[in-house]
């Protein structure tokens, strides 16, 4: 068996696949964060650690809001709640083309929930609060999850602004015209911002604009890209930077009063 195949059956099996590459390795041309001004934060399995499987229970209420809403059986809900996640970028996307979904009543659906597996994150917290410039995050999902997960993590205080899928008018990522609704948003200029995010593809767009990119390895893989990255011998080109903890690449980034 090869190690790209051990390494996709552990991701099967929801084992930890690490990734690590270092500045010098084959792939894209390492960018460094000197003219960054703001910093970009995807918010499910990315700010927060993959590790606490939060995400797996918005999951579940995804599937339960569809045999609901839909009235059709669990597990063709939970083949439709995929389908629709792979073929329009997220689930909702697919829900509101296909079923006319009331996108509002879907977020408040999926998002109530516990909160309990995320812990305070003071060393995130110095981390983020070191960096200079602005912090935001953008999210697929609704801007009450974003600040409540924010707030257990304790970080909302040094985010400057949420930008959620209804503030893009439910335009998700991974489309472009979602990243220009965001930087049209929020003022944000491409060239002077990074962008951390666990979908490899959502980073497509964002490196397109001329974002420095950052893939945060997530634990939580239910989606053919993070398949493939199992077969990867270096980062693809709209990639810069790969890391399995944020909290020590953030933490690792020199700053403009460092020495």
């Amino acid at each position: 068996m090869s190690a790209a195949h051990r390494r996709r059956e552990r991701v099967r099996s929801g084992g930890r696949v690490p990734l690590r590459f270092d500045a010098g390795e084959a792939g894209a041309p390492r960018r460094g964060f000197d003219d960054t001004s703001v910093w970009i934060f995807d918010l499910d399995n990315t700010l927060y650690p993959s590790g606490c499987n939060l995400f797996a229970e918005v999951d579940r209420r995804m599937a339960a809001f569809i045999a609901e809403h839909l009235g059709v059986p669990l597990a063709h809900a939970r083949y439709l709640q995929k389908r629709y996640y792979y073929e329009y970028g997220t689930t909702l996307s697919g829900l509101m083309q296909v079923n006319k979904v009331d996108p509002h009543a879907f977020l408040e659906y999926v998002h109530d929930i516990d909160l309990a597996p995320v812990s305070e994150a003071p060393a995130l917290a110095a981390a983020l609060q070191a960096l200079p410039g602005r912090r935001l995050i953008f999210t697929n999902g609704s801007r009450r999850h974003a600040e409540r997960v924010a707030a257990k993590l304790g970080v909302l205080h040094l985010i400057e602004d949420i930008c959620d899928i209804a503030a893009c008018e439910f335009v998700a990522k991974p489309s472009p015209d979602a990243f220009r609704r965001m930087t049209d948003r929020h003022g944000v200029a491409p060239a002077q911002a990074a962008m951390f995010e666990d979908m490899p593809h959502n980073l497509e767009a964002a490196h397109a604009l001329g974002m420095t990119t950052v893939l945060v390895h997530s634990e939580y893989s239910d989606h053919p890209a993070q398949l493939q990255m199992c077969d990867w011998t270096e980062l693809p080109a709209h990639i810069h930077h790969a890391t399995d903890d944020l909290t020590d690449f953030l933490s690792s980034i020199p700053t403009r009063h460092s020495p």
